[in-house]
């Protein structure tokens, strides 16, 4: 027999007759196919994403002792990916920061994704989205970031340019501009967009 795993913990099983069963697996663990993308407007989500930079940048990474809170976090805005279980709301499993650091120019950082859900493919990519569209709705005439140099490449992808190759807390990174014209304005990110996973 052939089984396939499905992305709810079922299993598609093909038995001899070649008719397909579908059997819950109690053993496959659930992987959400949405998330939706946003601001995070909630308590809950503005707690979980600073979990989420927490586990990435301190106890990961060894970037920060206990906690990666700085004054930016007092202007920034939050964004998030959130998972879905069915219709509700499951949980923060990517985020990101936006802050506007002098009229029309806004930096993002701490784009974090947790580390079950970096095989996905879209999650990364689709908080840069948001974070500079987002911007751009609000006046953004650039948008910078400092990149560490192994997430540079998918920067690149996304229409960003790296204007100069530094050290930042010990790491290389890129120092990177995004290219605006591939970002449309998206006006309604307290609400976001949804956007599926991509298969590994």
């Amino acid at each position: 027999m052939r089984s396939v795993l499905g992305p709810i913990g079922l299993r598609a099983q093909r038995n001899a007759n070649g008719r397909v069963c579908l059997m819950f697996d109690p053993v496959a663990p659930f992987v959400p196919t949405g998330f939706q993308i946003k601001f995070a407007v909630e308590p809950w989500e503005r707690a979980a994403a600073a979990a989420l930079r927490r586990a990435v940048f301190c106890a990961e990474q060894g970037v920060f002792v206990s906690d990666d809170r700085d004054a930016i976090d007092d202007v920034a805005i939050p964004l998030v990916a959130v998972s879905f279980l069915g219709v509700a709301a499951d949980e923060v499993v990517g985020t990101v920061r936006i802050h506007e650091a002098e009229p029309g120019v806004w930096w993002g950082s701490r784009l974090a994704v947790a580390a079950e859900y970096r095989k996905i493919g879209v999650l990364g990519s689709a908080l840069i989205r948001l974070a500079v569209s987002s911007a751009r709705a609000r006046g953004c005439s650039r948008f910078l970031a400092n990149v560490q140099s192994q997430n540079a490449l998918l920067f690149r992808r996304l229409h960003w340019r790296t204007i100069d190759e530094i050290e930042l807390l010990g790491r290389p990174h890129h120092h990177m501009e995004a290219d605006l014209a591939f970002y449309p304005p998206f006006p309604n990110p307290e609400t976001g967009f949804l956007t599926l996973r991509k298969a590994a």
